[in-house]
């Protein structure tokens, strides 16, 4: 998502931290980069005027600023600007006062509010809440059956009516209360365009259940024309927020970047991929740290927190700390990793990665051979890799359907990290042992995690810290 301009806004970055000292007419060619590569990302024209004259303003008082680094406040005023236009402030939910809190879950049909609805629930649930779905969509054929196969998948409920859409919903939040459910998620029909009685119907079942929040949701790939059905519906519809669905698949992001400039409304939450857990909330701040290529380490932290088993990680950090990090508990990690979804998408998120690997398409296709010439080996040779000779080496990779110059690098590579990471173990001992001299306590600092090779340290990607196959060949 966003690639076409992270990848300019990247480049114009790095430059601007290079200069110890800007002129104005160094501003008039960043502005003139900047404009170009807002609207190569499909930005409306007119939030791309608005955005250059304030980004331009910042900057012109940065070069007269004789205590200040013009560039880097250059920066800083292009990271301020992206997490204006994208929305500001996290849209927080909050609970009804007397339950259940409603959602109105409008847009045009394809957009996806059906699987988004259902994935809305899910990220409900996950907060603790006992939401119930309601299919009000009985014009597109199997849209209520599609409902309940998706419910059925993240165990909520799911109640519709055939009579009437309107009614439909009315009798939804009835049962809603019945059952003691403390969230209503309405699914609602859609055209392929906007038309008199869609926008009508809508309305009329927003009027039946008074929706505490109403969810527009949105194809970002449709560009501007999906900013131009968010002005439709705004007329009608009191929007609280948008649900921008099939970000993943956006390389350019126009839509995300022109909503909240255009109609006033944030976007409330992004859905990122097929998965029904591929759906987050949207942090304007976040993902502008991302776009200028600064990563996202909360979004990561957040998804490890919730793809690690807490005794499993609380094990593994165990053994690394005492050297005793194998082949086996490399493999349940990386197994550990791939429930937070596609590698490159994680990469993403990690600030200094080289573009290069974000770029690369790294999923299951490429850990899937690690994989196979660590199950290829004996529980032995994962506990001792040093054991593998060359006739071992051999049958490893006919048993993994690899070469012997795959398993060379990947034994290489990870008794690099063993080292590495027995290195990591011992500093963070010495610390605990010293205890005693200051509130450091116990901790690593960024030497030690430099040491690694890993992000921001000397080594890089593909280096010691890099996962075993995966650097470079």
């Amino acid at each position: 998502m966003f690639d076409t301009l992270s990848s300019r806004l990247e480049g114009i970055v790095k430059r601007l931290r290079g200069k110890g000292r800007l002129t104005e007419a160094d501003v008039d060619a960043v502005m003139k980069e900047i404009r170009q590569a807002l609207l190569e990302a499909d930005v409306n024209v007119t939030v791309v005027r608005s955005v250059i004259n304030r980004i331009r303003e910042h900057a012109i008082g940065a070069t007269r600023s004789q205590a200040l680094d013009p560039g880097q406040q250059v920066v800083k005023a292009v990271n301020d600007e992206l997490i204006r236009i994208l929305g500001g402030e996290t849209l927080k939910i909050t609970a009804a006062s007397k339950p259940p809190t409603v959602v109105l879950m409008a847009g045009l049909q394809g957009a996806g509010k059906t699987t988004n609805a259902a994935k809305l629930a899910n990220w409900f649930k996950q907060q603790g809440r006992q939401p119930l779905l309601v299919g009000a969509d009985l014009q597109r054929p199997a849209a209520v059956e599609q409902l309940r196969t998706l419910g059925g998948q993240i165990d909520v409920p799911v109640y519709s009516d055939p009579e009437d859409p309107v009614l439909t919903a009315a009798k939804g939040l009835q049962e809603a209360r019945r059952l003691g459910r403390d969230v209503l998620i309405v699914d609602t029909a859609g055209r392929l365009s906007i038309d008199t009685e869609m926008m009508e119907q809508v309305r009329l079942i927003s009027g039946a259940v008074s929706p505490h929040y109403t969810f527009l949701v949105i194809d970002a790939m449709t560009g501007q024309d999906a900013v131009e059905t968010a002005e439709r519906f705004n007329e009608v519809l009191r929007l609280d927020g948008v649900i921008m669905s099939k970000l993943d698949g956006d390389a350019r992001g126009g839509a995300a970047l022109s909503v909240k400039e255009v109609i006033g409304k944030p976007i409330a939450f992004a859905s990122t991929g097929e998965r029904i857990d591929a759906f987050e909330q949207f942090h304007p701040d976040r993902m502008a740290s991302r776009i200028l290529g600064m990563g996202d380490i909360m979004t990561l932290i957040e998804q490890a927190e919730q793809a690690f088993e807490a005794e499993q990680a609380e094990a593994a950090a165990a053994k690394l700390m005492e050297g005793q990090f194998t082949l086996d508990d490399f493999l349940e990690q990386l197994q550990q990793l791939k429930k937070m979804g596609p590698l490159s998408g994680v990469l993403s998120m990690m600030p200094g990665v080289p573009k290069e690997l974000k770029d690369a398409d790294v999923g299951d296709d490429q850990l899937k051979p690690i994989e196979a010439m660590i199950y290829s080996m004996t529980p032995e040779e994962r506990a001792r890799p040093q054991l593998i000779n060359g006739s071992r080496r051999n049958r490893i990779a006919v048993g993994s359907g690899t070469t012997t110059g795959d398993v060379n690098r990947l034994v290489k590579q990870f008794a690099e990290m063993q080292k590495m990471m027995k290195k990591f173990g011992m500093a963070g001992s010495k610390r605990s042992k010293k205890s005693k001299r200051g509130p450091d306590q116990g901790m690593v600092n960024l030497e030690d995690l430099g040491s690694l090779g890993g992000f921001g340290g000397p080594g890089g990607l593909g280096g010691a810290g890099s996962l075993p196959g995966l650097g470079p060949r």
